[in-house]
């Protein structure tokens, strides 16, 4: 006799965040110590951002695609460098969007605050003072990324009022947190929420990918 399947939608949307595509970074730090070979590239996947950040949410996949979006505009055509990317969000890191947008991007990229790695031997590797907060003119969350080696930045633009509400199933979400949802109304709030999720990963119309001056 078969059992029921239980969480049926949390285990069928950790399949299709599984498939999104992968930031792939290189770490020259990682590389001196042979935690990797030289030219091989970490890879970070959105279920990295989502342990990371604990949930998954419209915050944690626009910081996701955001960063993505910016380290391809950076290099089309070779893998990130963690320690040559400075980051330069548009606004405060008190601010609740730019603050845990920020802690992601710094996760992916590397670029940190004083309290960042500063190096091996000499700084090498290093990734200290390479996330900077500062004022942009958009009215919507925006960051800069900045190659160190060459100069060129990009600004990444995410348009949070375009993306869609989850509807009515949010009314679910109390049920949710106190564990009273029954299992019906788990999985059309698991649809409706994260539904959102991939939509906003999937979606490029919600974001604006340019040339930018980075700025301190």
């Amino acid at each position: 006799m078969n059992e029921p399947t239980t969480h049926a939608d949390r285990t069928n949307w950790n399949i299709t965040y599984e498939d999104v595509e992968p930031i792939r970074i290189r770490d020259p730090a990682a590389e001196a110590l042979a935690v990797l070979d030289r030219g091989e590239p970490l890879v970070i996947s959105y279920m990295d951002v989502v342990k990371e950040a604990g949930h998954s949410c419209p915050t944690a996949s626009g910081a996701y695609r955001l960063t993505q979006l910016g380290l391809g505009g950076l290099y089309p055509n070779e893998h990130p460098v963690r320690g040559e990317i400075e980051v330069t969000a548009g606004g405060p890191k008190e601010d609740p969007a730019y603050g845990v947008t920020s802690r992601i991007v710094s996760y992916i990229t590397g670029a940190a605050e004083e309290d960042g790695f500063a190096g091996l031997a000499g700084g090498y590797g290093g990734r200290q003072y390479r996330l900077h907060f500062g004022e942009s003119e958009t009215v919507e969350p925006a960051f800069v990324f900045t190659r160190t080696d060459t100069d060129d930045s990009i600004q990444v633009t995410y348009h949070v009022s375009n993306v869609p509400d989850a509807g009515p199933a949010t009314r679910y979400l109390d049920g949710m947190v106190d564990g009273t949802a029954t299992a019906d109304e788990r999985e059309a709030f698991a649809e409706a929420w994260h539904g959102r999720v991939k939509r906003i990963l999937t979606d490029d119309s919600l974001f604006t990918v340019g040339q930018a001056e980075a700025t301190e």
